[in-house]
Formats: C-alpha cells, sequence, structure tokens
C-alpha cells in the first residue's frame, strides 16, 4: 500500500509540474508587441477613407502576436498631372533587427494610377512565429508615385 501511495504522489507530482510547464511555456511563446509607425507620401496622398478627407500620417499596429499578419485599408490618390506607378518600402525599423523578424507587403506595388484617381491599398504587417527579444519596435512606411510613361 506504502508503494501505492509513493505512486500516486510521483504520478501526482508529475502532472502537476507537466501542467505548469505547459502554462509557463505558453506565457513565454505569447509575446506582444508594439508599435506606432509613421507614413510618408511622396508624389501622392495617402487617406484612412475613400472621399480623402482624413490624411494617414501614422499607423498604430497595436499589440501583435507571433506568427500572426495584420492588415489595414487605406486610400492612396494621385494628386498629380500625370499617371504614377505606386511602390511601398518600409525603412528605419527600431530596433533594427525587427526587418528580420516582420514583413510589411501591400496589394499595389507597380499599380498604375491616373491622375485624380483614388485606390483602396491594404498594408499587411507579418510577425515570425520566431520573434524574439523584441517587445516594442517602429518603422516608417513610405509610399511613392514615380510618374508613369
Amino acid at each position: 500500500m506504502a508503494m501505492q501511495k509513493i505512486t500516486m504522489g510521483t504520478i501526482l507530482t508529475i502532472a502537476i509540474v507537466g501542467m505548469v510547464v505547459t502554462a509557463v511555456g505558453a506565457l513565454v511563446a505569447t509575446r506582444t508587441i508594439s508599435n506606432v509607425g509613421s507614413v510618408k507620401a511622396i508624389g501622392v496622398g495617402v487617406y484612412w477613407d475613400s472621399s480623402c478627407t482624413n490624411a494617414v500620417s501614422s499607423i498604430n499596429w497595436g499589440e501583435l502576436q507571433p506568427g500572426v499578419s495584420k492588415n489595414f485599408t487605406i486610400y492612396v490618390k494621385n494628386e498629380g498631372s500625370v499617371k504614377m506607378k505606386l511602390s511601398m518600402t518600409a525603412s528605419n525599423w527600431n530596433p533594427a533587427q525587427a526587418s528580420s523578424y516582420m514583413t510589411l507587403s501591400w496589394n499595389r506595388e507597380n499599380y498604375v494610377l491616373n491622375p485624380g484617381s483614388v485606390v483602396s491599398a491594404v498594408l499587411t504587417l507579418s510577425v515570425s512565429q520566431s520573434i524574439s527579444g523584441i517587445t516594442s519596435f517602429s518603422f516608417d512606411v513610405i509610399i511613392s508615385g514615380t510618374e508613369y510613361a
């Protein structure tokens, strides 16, 4: 009978330790990453609304978890008098290693926008599952329009 009590106690201890390790592992795997990034527009206007009345100056990506992506819809207006080809880049990552774990993309690369026209665009920030050591970050989003002949 004493052997059964030791065995049951050992099993119970192992089970509790396993649950604690699992819970701690889940806490470690869930990292919140905060960001507010500035938006710079070159040759185009960037807005929150399709009527182009509310200009975008920054994007608050909020809290991000490893392995997820977050989207924002913006509106890009060709405010010039010639056709523009759109492009987007991210720069000035802080900390610099954040760019190794995060990718900014959009659905309007090389899109040709006529003068006065507006197009919706989706910016997507994807965070690698393997991100580590980064609890907050910032970067600049640069949206450019280049004359298209």
